[in-house]
């Protein structure tokens, strides 16, 4: 059974506009003691942990500097049973890569790189925030290629207020220009407690919602016309390039997280970690009622285009879908937002955009 380890790595250069992950700047002391609290949770492992994936998230990993960035692939390999290892993720801001990092990166082990594009605007990318111009993204996949990463990601960032439709085709053209493995769209979201929340309590931000829904059906089609396979509301893969660790959490399989902020998922059990440094604890454990457990799990599998079949999810959870929300499925198909065959239910095209208000009908 496939099982993932995250590693979080809560630095980066500078907060973005749009961020509401747990992130700091790499101060010396600040990875010092995060260093510590690695080694520690690492040392605790569960028996019998022997992880198919590995991502190291963020926070920026690539934010460490090179000796840092060997220093945790030396810990993760000294401290992790990986003979079952089938890929090894590692995100990276094109502000802060260097061939060198790359190089390290790819002795180290990890094999699969997602690069935080975002945009190829550079008006763009500074509204967002961000600490790279479309250049630097360009040429850190051709250095990540020259560092022998065969398997790269392009995440872009889509319904930005004020970037127009044109803007964000430009920017879906430019990155199949580099011929990703893999490309995730993510709509921008205003996030409490971020700055794009306080814009827009002042009234100096607004989303167009219906702006958002016309590039998302833009760049499935576009996407999918240019061979990728849409398998997730917000990633598209070429065949064989999906993302392991990511389909873990949609399937309601087991992985533990490690760092602040990071979420654990193992044997019955759901834990998470406090979003501090230079010390973290844990901030709540949590065993969910088997029926419970079963919904959410309903509910993130629905996320894959492919959504449950039947038999798989029995197997995932020990219930039947129909046992589980049987009247709710039965509406929201109704409603056309659901596809349901004999022994597969899915989101329907007209959902995928709105698939939140879906979920909450189904938790």
């Amino acid at each position: 059974m496939d099982t993932g380890l995250y590693v979080h790595v809560p630095f980066c250069v500078r907060k973005c506009g749009y961020c509401a992950f747990f992130s700091r700047p790499a101060e010396p002391d600040l990875v010092a003691a995060w260093f510590a609290g690695i080694e520690r949770e690492l040392a605790a492992l569960p028996a019998g942990f022997v992880p198919t994936s590995v991502f190291f998230g963020g926070g920026t990993p690539t934010a460490l500097g090179e000796r840092d960035l060997a220093r945790l692939l030396d810990l993760v390999r000294a401290r992790v049973d990986l003979r079952n290892l089938a890929e090894w993720t590692c995100e990276a801001n094109p502000g802060t890569l260097s061939p060198a990092k790359l190089t390290c990166l790819r002795a180290g082990g990890v094999d699969r790189l997602s690069l935080g594009a975002q945009s190829f605007a550079d008006a763009t990318l500074r509204r967002l925030g961000r600490i790279h111009a479309a250049d630097e993204t360009r040429a850190a996949v051709a250095q990540a290629r020259a560092a022998g990463f065969a398997n790269v990601g392009l995440d872009l960032i889509y319904g930005v207020p004020g970037v127009a439709r044109e803007s964000f085709q430009t920017d879906v053209e430019a990155a199949l220009a580099l011929a990703p493995e893999h490309l995730s769209c993510y709509c921008l979201e205003i996030e409490d407690g971020t700055p794009f929340a306080r814009e827009a309590a002042a009234g100096q931000l607004a989303v167009a919602e219906d702006e958002q829904r016309a590039q998302f059906d833009w760049a499935r089609g576009r996407l999918v016309a240019a061979g990728f396979e849409h398998y997730e509301i917000s990633n598209f893969a070429r065949p064989g390039c999906t993302c392991r660790q990511n389909g873990l959490y949609w399937s309601g399989g087991e992985y533990i997280g490690v760092g602040p902020a990071a979420h654990s998922h193992w044997a019955g059990a759901r834990w998470g970690n406090s979003p501090e440094l230079p010390e973290w604890k844990r901030a709540f454990e949590e065993r969910l009622a088997p029926a419970a457990k079963a919904r959410e799990t309903l509910v993130m599998g629905l996320r894959r285009l492919a959504g449950w079949g039947r038999e798989e999810f029995r197997a995932a959870t020990g219930f039947d879908y129909d046992e589980l929300r049987g009247p709710e499925i039965a509406r929201l198909a109704a409603q056309g937002l659901l596809v349901v065959a004999p022994n597969r239910i899915q989101l329907a095209d007209d959902a995928l955009f709105v698939s939140d208000a879906v979920f909450a009908e189904l938790v």
